[in-house]
């Protein structure tokens, strides 16, 4: 597709973007209370009455004394982060709305509980409608959020477990994304004859090198390829999004996450044999792959080219969103969050920057360098810091060896009847689904992009390579912590450290306390592994927004897109507003829309290049090529 055509179609979806924006945003820029902002949304009248609210509001704050300028200054940054929350915050609402609403509600008895109800009542929330009822959780939510809106981190924070406590009842309901994603990874195993299971051997063996050519095109090896791309996923939801899912959707959820692992194994493989099947090798040996080429130009040759256009341009933007936002500040913020618990010097909010600046410049060194030198860290890295912490997840099952079957009876228990307290079996079930769908990232696309650049001949095995990446990070290294904090008891403990970090929602903390209070001292080399989670994951989503970049402006804009990368990192360190945050999740969580719909409607050719393949396979006819590649490398 020429670059013009990519530049007219990201200027209609920016100009329609901003349409679908603008009634948010106008409302958290001039409405500032609750009856103004309905006002501004029912009429234009009420642009009036905001802007006289605002002049007698003025006028009441006359009398107060000047401030200086260090006062001023004081009070200005924390009314920036509020503004900066509160606009993020109705972005994401807009995103969420269109994109992750909740499809699915089964479970019709939403009982609050009266510890909510009080602490709803005491911040001046009515509870009951006018009959005398108990008002929907999804209602007490949004009035609680428009309380917080203006509010301080810190107030913030001291709502969650009352959040929390309201949204108990709540697990019986699933995003639409998360339901899209596990359609899509049921369809692609049965389409491709459960090619996670009986791949798996050959997946392994391609990894390992035993059908590498040192002529093929590319520019990383299967292994190098296949690190890069674990560095992306591999992170802190391994560790944290994992123990708050046992903690919410209790030991069963961890049945149905291995199951989703499984599942989403199918996924990586179909897109990322479409991302090599459709690459493009450049002249000087560099090679251009993903989910925005397979869209365009696979849909292209079945005769969907507007369709392709339009998919692979929204992919490119989602991607670029989510690489500044969960792929870079979030990873920041979240791991100084953990490591400032072990290192006090970073617990002083005018020392996070300091963070900032050593993250950007160890990314930095490497990013530059391109997707080689990602590789030929990531290599490195990836394999130590899921060693260093399978060991330690070992280690602790070891010490535990006679509670581990009793374990595993109650994951399997819990997986078919589990306690209503964790919402009944759908409940467990989506708890599960879920934490494995967010974790592995099967289906955003994103992995074909890494994948692209491998040296293979044929597109499906680098394919078979890519499945192994969801087995890795969910069936592994998720199921570690997952193992670790049902057998040490973290997530039902009674112990006030235990209760404060599940109410506020702090997995990786929860994660820490567990494993420290079974090997003294290891939360230090929890925070090493945070730092070396969050970095992985930098590097590798720098990567991921430099080729989207590259293919909608030009490979002019690489240089420029990575200075801008080092920048969201350093800011990660010192943004706090939450809502900014949570945007890059729900960009990159965004791409599996157009991912999924374009790999489902490509699958058929990639079922008839699997058969091909699988018949040269399993009749021997890759063996005769090793063994002329062993000649040939010696």
């Amino acid at each position: 597709m020429p670059r013009s055509v990519r530049l007219r179609l990201l200027l209609l979806m920016s100009v329609v973007g901003a349409l679908l924006l603008t009634s948010p945003l106008s409302i958290s820029t001039f409405a500032q209370d609750s009856e103004d902002a309905a006002a501004a949304v029912d009429g234009a009248e009420g642009s009036g009455d905001a802007t006289e609210d605002d002049g007698a509001a003025e006028e009441s704050a006359a009398p107060e004394p000047p401030a200086t300028d260090d006062e001023d200054a004081e009070e200005e940054e924390p009314g920036l982060q509020a503004k900066i929350n509160e606009t993020f915050g109705n972005i994401n609402h807009v995103i969420a709305s269109v994109f992750f609403s909740n499809v699915v509600d089964w479970f019709l008895d939403e009982t609050v509980s009266e510890t909510a109800i009080a602490g709803l009542q005491e911040r001046g929330i009515e509870t009951h409608d006018e009959d005398g009822d108990v008002r929907s959780i999804s209602d007490l939510t949004a009035a609680l959020d428009d309380t917080l809106k203006d509010a301080s981190e810190s107030e913030t924070e001291s709502a969650s477990s009352l959040k929390a406590d309201l949204q108990s009842g709540t697990l019986n309901r699933i995003p639409l994304v998360v339901l899209w994603l596990v359609a899509g990874a049921i369809f692609f195993t049965v389409r491709m004859g459960f090619i996670n299971l009986r791949g798996f051997k050959h997946a392994v063996l391609v990894t390992a090198g035993r059908y590498d050519n040192k002529h093929d095109h590319g520019e990383v090896t299967h292994f190098q390829a296949l690190t890069a791309a674990l560095s992306a996923t591999v992170g802190l939801g391994n560790i944290a999004g994992v123990a708050i899912a046992v903690s919410t959707g209790g030991p069963g959820a961890v049945f149905w996450m291995i199951i989703a692992g499984f599942l989403g194994m199918s996924s990586k493989f179909v897109e990322c044999t479409l991302g090599q099947k459709f690459r493009e090798v450049r002249p000087d040996g560099r090679v251009m792959g993903g989910a925005m080429y397979y869209l365009s130009r696979g849909l292209g040759q079945m005769g969907f080219g507007t369709l392709g256009s339009v998919l692979a341009v929204f992919f490119a933007v989602l991607c670029i969103g989510g690489s500044f936002g969960g792929g870079c500040a979030f990873q920041v913020n979240q791991s100084l969050n953990a490591v400032k618990e072990t290192i006090p010097f970073f617990d002083n909010d005018g020392n996070r920057w300091v963070y900032g600046l050593i993250m950007a410049g160890a990314v930095g060194i490497v990013i530059i360098g391109g997707i080689r030198s990602i590789a030929r860290v990531a290599e490195k890295v990836v394999p130590m810091m899921c060693g260093v912490y399978v060991v330690a997840s070992l280690g602790i099952l070891a010490m535990n060896i006679g509670d581990v079957p009793a374990a595993f009876s109650q994951i399997l228990s819990e997986a078919f009847s589990p306690s209503a307290a964790y919402g009944g079996f759908l409940g467990v079930l989506v708890v599960g689904f879920q934490r494995a769908a967010f974790s592995n990232e099967a289906g955003t696309g994103s992995a074909a992009i890494a994948h692209a650049a491998a040296k293979t001949e044929y597109p499906i095995r680098e394919g078979m390579v890519a499945l192994l990446g969801p087995f890795i990070d969910t069936v592994v290294i998720c199921t570690m912590t997952a193992l670790v904090i049902v057998i040490t008891g973290a997530h039902e403990s009674v112990d006030p450290a235990f209760v404060e970090a599940r109410e506020k929602g702090q997995g990786a903390t929860l994660t820490s306390l567990a494993m420290d209070a079974q090997i003294t001292g290891f939360k230090y080399v929890l925070s090493v592994a945070v730092c070396l989670f969050a970095y992985s994951t930098m590097i590798s989503w720098s990567y991921y927004g430099e080729r989207c970049t590259a293919y909608l402006f030009g490979d002019r804009a690489s240089m420029p897109y990575r200075c801008i990368f080092l920048v969201f990192v350093f800011l990660g360190s010192i943004v706090s507003a939450t809502n900014v945050l949570e945007f890059g999740d729900l960009m990159i969580l965004g791409m599996a829309f157009p991912n999924v719909l374009g790999v489902v409607l490509l699958s058929g050719s990639v079922a008839d290049d699997l058969k091909k393949y699988w018949q040269q396979y399993t009749s021997g006819e890759f063996e005769p090529d090793e063994e002329t590649l062993e000649v040939t490398s010696d």
